[in-house]
């Protein structure tokens, strides 16, 4: 028996907007070509999934609203923006 097909623009508001903050969250450009680049985005990418996470957590264990919990990871990811430098093909594009 096969499960009906789900698709995001038939899921409540909130749950977009979760399943969209865990995506800004987790959406980096890939590193420039320098070790202290690379770095920087596998720490931020650590980070940033850390957060998603213990958001996720607080949502299907605890029980938490799904509306907030978007806002909050939304808040967290904003207070850490890339700090890298992107890398860019040699036609300048990101």
């Amino acid at each position: 028996m096969s499960e009906p097909y789900v698709r995001a623009d038939s899921l409540p508001a909130p749950a977009v907007a979760l399943l969209r903050a865990v995506h800004g969250a987790l959406e980096l450009p890939l590193p420039g070509l320098t070790d202290a680049d690379e770095r920087a985005y596998h720490v931020l990418m650590h980070d940033r999934a850390s957060q998603a996470r213990i958001i996720l957590e607080c949502v299907l264990i605890d029980g938490h609203e799904l509306g907030p919990a978007a806002e909050r990871l939304n808040t967290w990811t904003a207070e850490l923006p890339v700090n890298y430098t992107p890398w860019t093909d040699g036609r300048g594009a990101v």
